[in-house]
């Protein structure tokens, strides 16, 4: 049989991913125009965006992988003791891709899959990563689109009346760290209270 999925290591995998996301832009604002940095920090936004949300979809595959119980917990439906890897994944997304807006998305999206009891719903409710999760999902669109939607969004996670790009917000004052820093933390809470 298969090992189990396991959300200790996706937490892993994302701490180090984050980490390396930081050593890229601390390299590659070197020497460069302000202009250019603010795009290097669009690009540090959309990565580190799709790392999180990597691993938030791995730890829900991992939870179901592991304990089929908090999948029949939130639907109501009996499922087999053991599903693979894809089976969970796609009963997660389908054919198409896991996605969430804003901290109280995301927490909607995990509930929909495992008992608000669970380790992860607790530490991404917890209060403290509010600011990071709100602003990775809204930052994030603003680099990925510049549209008027995703400015407004982002203005309204960061509590500012004006912003350029996502770029330009985040290399200034250490913001980016900060973010990256509070996620690390969650995914370090994840990986210290996961049974698996």
């Amino acid at each position: 049989m298969a090992r189990k999925k396991s959300t200790k290591k996706a937490a892993q995998v994302f701490k180090e991913a984050a980490d390396g996301i930081a050593e890229f832009l601390a390299i590659m604002k070197k020497e460069q125009r302000d202009e250019h940095v603010s795009w290097v920090y669009d690009y540090g936004i959309i990565r580190l965006y799709r790392e999180f949300e990597t691993l938030m979809l791995r730890a829900i595959v991992s939870a179901i992988n592991n304990d089929t119980e908090t999948l029949s917990t939130t639907t109501g439906t009996k499922f087999p003791k053991h599903l693979t890897d894809e089976v969970c994944e796609y009963l997660i997304i389908g054919g198409g891709y896991f996605d969430f807006k804003g901290r109280d998305g995301l927490i909607r999206e995990l509930k929909r899959y495992i008992p608000e009891s669970h380790c992860l719903v607790i530490a991404v409710k917890e209060e403290k990563y509010k600011d990071a999760l709100e602003r990775v999902s809204a930052l994030r669109n603003l680099a990925a689109h510049g549209s008027r939607a995703s400015k407004k969004a982002a203005l309204a996670s960061i509590g500012q009346q004006k912003i350029g790009s996502a770029g330009s917000w985040l290399k200034s004052q250490g913001r980016f760290d900060t973010m990256k820093n509070a996620l690390r933390e969650l995914a370090s809470q994840i990986e210290s209270q996961a049974p698996y």
